[in-house]
């Protein structure tokens, strides 16, 4: 009998599981939607907060300086090779899932659940992250108004004097719940407005700090050498993943084959020119040892003494940080979906509104549990948490190319990888070159989540999986 851990799931099924009248999803996004989901979930916390840490450095390494160009840039180039492969699966394969689904055809049901697992690390501690963010963005907008929050209600337990929940993290998350129980095409077009927004307080930026910048501020150009510029690629890294969410979204466009592949190629490459210009400006305005790490591009700004412009850029701060909100719950959502469908999870999250077509259930579920984490918990490090889970997950589907060729050479593939095998094997590399400079900590937490994956699937998913011919498989 074959090993039931490398079992696999066959292209056809997958489909068919897809347009199962209990699960189908209704497809309604254009090319346009997905493009402007990329973005909106690539353009966010990102530059609007992290890119200060990859500067400055913190105690756990050294910054990049003016050198975190070269880091947007060696970021940009590890997604742009894990993106090719992502275009040539979703474009093959247009369900739900993304990158688990991806495994579950190529690697077999095990590293299928560990990928999947990690995917569900990675969405929901990044959606609980940006929430924060969100939160210190918007009291941050009362402030200069002149109104101010009370601090019990600002800050989680434990971080300050008197703190019981972060409520504005919380009641973002469940508006934004809210929506995506109504629909995927309503969460794109909020998406989509929010996205002319932030693109154009980002061009703003850029166009009236070009004329502060110091070229004098630029030397040393990378301070703690290529050491600080990679420890700093691993951790802007997390402002490029909002890309994999499109390929998540697969099963609700109108004509995937075509537009999903663009929607990927299209944001990422519009994100990593924008990432490199603001990188460039804000290095230039401040000195890169005097850059706020909590909201650097504002307050370069204001250090240049636009305050009115800052005012601005935190304005669409909010707005950009959003969006990435609604992206990635967008992507913990449809994982749930599709893992829940194979059996691996509990069969009540892959029901679907019998009204509006979406994973109520599965929205549900993770609207509350980001809601109350987001209130309740301080969340350090959440970028490397989320960052190693994203880069595992973007290694293998640079393998799974490859196997895919190898066992399926003749499948119709409306996009293919270019430069056939070396793109998927500098991608793999790439990935696990960037996870090597995440610090050792964030390894053993890793670890130990993928531990507790391993025993839940045992516990529970391996019995139940769909593809299970008889229960006895793991008796």
């Amino acid at each position: 009998m074959p090993n039931p851990l490398f079992r696999t799931k066959s292209i056809e099924q997958i489909l068919a599981d897809s347009n199962h009248p209990e699960h189908r999803l209704k497809k309604t996004l254009t090319v346009w939607d997905l493009t402007a989901l990329g973005i909106g979930g690539i353009i966010g916390t990102g530059i609007f907060v992290l890119i200060g840490t990859a500067v400055v450095g913190d105690a756990h390494r050294p910054g990049a300086g003016p050198g975190i160009v070269l880091s947007f840039i060696l970021s940009g180039l590890t997604c742009a090779l894990a993106a090719l492969c992502y275009a040539e699966f979703a474009a093959m394969i247009p369900v739900a899932g993304s990158a688990y689904t991806y495994s579950y055809v190529t690697l077999g049901e095990f590293l299928a659940w560990i990928t999947g697992w990690n995917l569900i690390l990675e969405y929901g501690v990044a959606c609980v992250a940006v929430s924060i963010g969100w939160s210190g963005y918007f009291n941050n907008i009362l402030k200069t108004l002149g109104l101010e929050l009370p601090v019990w209600a600002t800050h989680a337990p434990g971080t300050v004097e008197g703190a019981v929940a972060n409520l504005p993290a919380a009641i973002i998350v469940l508006l934004v719940t809210g929506v995506l129980v109504l629909g995927v095409k309503e969460s794109a077009r909020t998406t989509g407005v929010i996205v002319v927004v932030k693109v154009a307080v980002v061009l703003f930026f850029i166009v009236v700090g070009l004329f502060s910048v110091e070229p004098a501020n630029w030397s040393p150009f990378m301070p703690y050498g290529f050491e600080g510029v990679g420890a700093a690629a691993a951790i802007v890294f997390f402002a490029y993943i909002g890309f994999d969410a499109v390929s998540t979204t697969a099963e609700e466009a109108r004509n995937p084959q075509r537009d999903v592949p663009i929607g990927i190629i299209a944001s990422l490459a519009l994100c990593t020119l924008l990432y490199v210009l603001v990188a460039a400006v804000l290095t230039g305005i401040v000195p890169y040892a005097r850059i706020d790490i909590h909201a650097p591009v504002a307050e370069a700004l204001r250090v240049a003494g636009f305050r009115w412009g800052a005012a601005l850029v935190a304005t669409g701060a909010v707005a950009g940080i959003t969006s990435v909100l609604f992206v990635m719950m967008i992507g913990q959502i449809r994982v749930f979906f599709a893992m829940s469908r194979d059996g691996l999870l509990g069969p009540w999250l892959s029901k679907v509104h019998t009204r509006f077509r979406t994973p109520h259930h599965a929205t549900l579920l993770t609207g509350m549990a980001v809601a109350v984490l987001s209130a309740l918990v301080p969340i350090g490090e959440a970028a490397d948490m989320t960052n190693i889970g994203t880069l595992f997950a973007f290694a293998l589907v640079c393998v799974g190319v490859l196997v895919l060729r190898r066992i399926k050479p003749n499948h119709p593939r409306p996009f293919r990888v270019p430069f056939m095998p070396w793109v998927p094997l500098l991608g793999m590399g790439a990935c696990l070159g960037l996870m090597a400079f995440l610090p050792t900590i964030t390894w053993i937490r890793f670890g130990v989540w993928t531990v507790i994956g391993v025993a839940v699937y045992f516990g529970y998913g391996a019995r139940h999986s769909k593809l299970a011919s008889t229960r006895e498989d793991f008796a």
